[in-house]
């Protein structure tokens, strides 16, 4: 969408950012706004003139997303929290849309997505670290997240909705790998070796009914008293974190196997389907038979409608 100050702010607003206020806008201003969603990301690709902009400070229940936003042309000083970057084309910045902001920039276009902090995993003393903090887009994991935001923007709406859920799920695997890059080069503490440990370790046996904290920390040489200590300052603890990522992979699986609930449950360590489907409504707020009833309506809409009726000829400036 292409459109005067006001209905470009409108845009932003319905895109889940927060106001802002460009002092630089007169009535001559046009900016583009396009939004796409990849399973749990909010994509927004603007295309802004000249610009200095100042935001405040939000209540912290705007705070469900965190801002990866990704420069493809111009330039653009950014400050946040005790960061002062510089972008140019591909850099990347990490911001809370809760905190007082600050941005100048030539005319510019980036794209920006939004991460729910919950997907994220990240410590809040390490996003603290890495608010307003530039990393480079030219090489390494930075590179690989610009690239990726550039293009998810581009083809989101191309993607199946259990690919999208997968493809978000890498996503933002690779945006934490980016950003604990950023932190530095320093050696990881032995605890946090440990953890990483644990935390692939579980990754790889989900499937495992029996996984288990007990079971962790025999592998692993440690008390469970130890294991529950190496995730204290962790978003979630290591019960809650198998149940989440079990949780994660029935969802994904839900929307695109065509599989029963009870059997898809099961194989992701959910032996009660009731327990199952409270604990899924409760996380996402809809039952997982809602999943798929909607899945099902929308493949078969989508079947009906054929590629003209459907947007197979839609514009995608």
């Amino acid at each position: 969408m292409i459109g005067n100050l006001e209905m470009f702010q409108d845009e932003l607003a319905a895109s889940g950012f927060p106001p802002l206020v460009n002092k630089l806008a007169g009535a001559d201003f046009r900016g583009r706004v396009a939004t796409g969603d990849l399973g749990p990301l909010r994509l927004v690709s603007l295309d802004t003139p000249e610009s200095a902009c100042i935001g405040r400070e939000r209540d912290a229940s705007d705070g469900e997303n965190l801002a990866v936003k990704v420069m493809t042309r111009g330039r653009t000083r950014i400050e946040q929290g005790r960061g002062d970057a510089e972008l140019g084309p591909a850099d990347l910045v990490l911001l809370d849309p809760t905190r007082t902001l600050r941005f100048e920039s030539t005319a510019a276009a980036h794209v920006t997505v939004l991460v729910p902090r919950r997907e994220l995993r990240i410590r809040p003393a390490q996003i603290d670290r890495l608010i307003g903090e530039r990393i480079d887009g030219s090489h390494g994991p930075g590179a690989l997240v610009s690239v990726l935001a550039r293009e998810s923007a581009r083809a989101a709406s191309e993607f199946r909705e259990a690919e999208a859920l997968r493809s978000a799920a890498a996503f933002i695997e690779l945006i934490a790998v980016a950003l604990e890059a950023r932190l530095g080069d320093r050696q990881a503490a032995p605890d946090e070796r440990l953890r990483d440990r644990i935390t692939g370790y579980i990754e790889a046996r989900l499937a495992d009914p029996g996984l288990s904290p007990l079971g962790i920390a025999a592998v692993h040489h440690i008390s469970v008293r130890r294991l529950h200590k190496l995730f204290e300052d962790q978003p979630l603890t290591v019960a809650a974190l198998i149940r989440r990522r079990r949780l994660e992979r029935c969802r994904a699986e839900l929307t695109g196997s065509g599989r029963t609930v009870t059997a898809v449950a099961a194989r992701w360590g959910f032996h009660d389907p009731t327990h199952f489907s409270k604990l899924f409504k409760t996380t996402y707020g809809y039952s997982p038979r809602a999943l798929m009833t909607s899945n099902r309506a929308r493949t078969t809409k989508t079947r009906a409608a054929g590629p003209e009726q459907d947007g197979g000829h839609q514009d995608r400036r």
